[in-house]
C-alpha cells in the first residue's frame, strides 16, 4: 500500500511540475539543516498517533536540526518547536526533498 501511495504522489508531482520525480526518503537519511515536507508515516497506529500529537502529519514542513552520534535520537524543528525523537521512529517518517531525480 505504501508503494501505491508513493507512486500516486510521484505522478501528481510530475503532472504539476512537468519534470522528474520528487526524492522521497526517510527522515534519518536527510542532511543536517535540510527542510523537508512530510509525505507519510510508515508505522503502526500508536506511533502515528504519537507523531500526530507532536504535529508531524502529512504536509508539515520539518527541519532536521541535529542527530546524536552512535544511532542516538534525532532533533527536529516542527512549526517552531524543537523536538527530539528516537532514530527508529524517525526512520518511519517519509519526507519529500527539494531534489528531483529524472527517470
Amino acid at each position: 500500500m505504501l508503494l501505491i501511495m508513493i507512486r500516486s504522489m510521484n505522478e501528481k508531482f510530475v503532472e504539476k511540475k512537468g519534470f522528474g520525480t520528487p526524492l522521497i526518503k526517510c527522515l534519518t537519511e536527510c542532511k543536517k539543516g535540510e527542510k523537508t515536507k512530510v509525505i507519510g508515516v510508515n508505522a503502526g497506529f500508536r506511533a502515528k498517533t504519537r507523531l500526530a500529537n507532536l504535529g508531524i502529519v502529512p504536509g508539515t514542513i520539518i527541519k532536521k536540526k541535529t542527530e546524536a552520534p552512535f544511532h542516538g535520537p534525532v532533533e527536529i524543528i516542527v512549526k517552531g518547536s524543537t523536538l527530539a525523537i528516537g532514530r527508529g521512529l524517525a526512520a518511519k517518517i517519509l519526507v519529500e526533498c527539494d531534489q528531483t531525480c529524472k527517470l
